[in-house]
């Protein structure tokens, strides 16, 4: 059993798979574990780090592999390189990518989508979604705190006293309740909102203020399921309108609302980032998915005429690559696990498995998935020409006309 860590091959991505630590853990089910040399640089693991930890180092490390462990989704020119059959793990971003799917489909691998870890007990430990939530949540802060340019607590002095630092998080998810946690201990005074009524409690117990029209239509606005309900128009300007008088107070917002395999939702309208002062920040978490703040761009700080910067950091758990690299590698870890008969320490995938059937993609060639079942492998290349000096297949020869049976 041959489980390969490789190089990250997309720009701009610090993070790497596996750790010495998921190596050691591997190895102690009868793994043979290789890892491509500088595969973990950028997340502060040395090569020597992994080969003492038992791995071993080859540039063609997922040649043979039986599983893939990565942080992104394998690039076609990737995909050469892996034998049919094999298990790739990684967060896949499918929604949208059909022809990406074809073409793992295409290369016969088992490909898993970690994203789409159930959210249950028993996979808690598995959820990547939330590992790395957790940590851009606390990042979102971190920077929006740098870009602020003013102290975040109060504080007296003998000079005089600097105000508290006012932050708005929107969205009370994974993210969210983070960078509420985070702001609090920094001493900003932090307010939240969330469509979400049970959100209320967990925005208080952080001891942040909660932010919402709290009428009967927000207090029935949940299923029973934990999912919240599509509100009245009234209700939605209503809110709308309360958001709007409540960010102009804000020194700080922080954005972190995402739908999966959909746009990010407009939350900040231009007209809400004009309304704040000089120096305001805005973090957007949700800039790579179209942006909750108009006027957000991938990768960049913009400045507004009225001197608001709108953070739009790509990768923000990339932001803190040796801790969320370590998180990650243990969620790879406690899903393959599930894969490993420990007795006979081989792989065999339990395709049965409520997990297993929820998180994978693609087999024997075919997109299987049943969210992503229009994604089918891309057609195949056309038939070569003939080399110079080699006459190509003959022709069928074509049947004789017939005799005319007329005079």
């Amino acid at each position: 059993m041959r489980i390969a860590i490789p190089r990250e091959t997309e720009g701009g991505e610090p993070r790497v798979a596996g750790t010495p630590d998921t190596v050691k853990r591997l190895m102690a089910l009868g793994a043979e574990v290789v890892v491509e040399p500088g595969a973990g640089l950028s997340s502060g693991i040395i090569d020597a780090d992994y080969a003492a930890a038992g791995a071993s180092l080859s540039a063609d490390a997922v040649k043979g592999a039986d599983v893939v462990l990565k942080v992104r989704r394998p690039s076609a020119a990737e995909l050469k390189g892996y034998k049919a059959g094999a298990v790739v793990l990684a967060t896949m971003d499918p929604y949208g990518n059909e022809a990406a799917l074809g073409a793992m489909a295409a290369a016969g691998v088992s490909a898993f989508a970690m994203e789409l870890m159930p959210r249950i007990t028993r996979a808690q430990v598995m959820d990547v979604l939330s590992s790395q939530a957790n940590l851009a949540g606390y990042r979102a802060v971190i920077d929006g705190a740098g870009e602020f340019g003013r102290a975040l607590p109060m504080m007296m002095t003998a000079a005089g006293t600097v105000p508290a630092a006012k932050i708005f998080v929107m969205g009370a998810g994974v993210a969210g309740l983070q960078a509420i946690a985070t702001a609090r201990r920094l001493g900003a005074v932090v307010t939240a909102t969330d469509v979400r009524p049970a959100a209320k409690e967990q925005v208080e117990s952080l001891g942040a203020k909660f932010v919402a029209v709290m009428d009967d239509e927000f207090k029935q606005a949940e299923t029973a399921a934990g999912y919240a309900k599509p509100m009245s128009a009234e209700y939605q300007a209503k809110q709308a309108a309360l958001v709007a008088e409540h960010i102009a107070k804000q020194d700080i917002v922080i954005t972190t609302a995402l739908i999966p395999g959909r746009a990010a939702p407009r939350l900040v309208t231009a007209a809400m980032v004009a309304s704040m002062k000089a120096g305001s920040v805005i973090v957007d978490l949700a800039v790579e998915r179209g942006g909750n703040v108009e006027g957000a761009k991938a990768g960049e700080i913009v400045v507004t005429e009225n001197g608001v910067k709108i953070v739009g950091h790509a990768n923000v758990p990339g932001r803190l690559a040796a801790t969320s690299s370590s998180l990650y590698a243990k969620n790879l870890f406690a899903f393959l696990e599930i894969m490993i008969d420990k007795a006979a320490k081989a792989l065999v995938v339990p395709w049965d498995d409520e997990l297993v059937k929820a998180t994978l993609l693609t087999r024997d060639g075919a997109v299987v998935h049943p969210n992503f079942q229009s994604a089918a492998p891309p057609p195949p290349a056309p038939a070569a020409a003939a080399p110079a000096g080699e006459d190509p297949a003959p022709a069928k020869p074509k049947p004789a006309p017939k005799k005319s049976t007329k005079a």
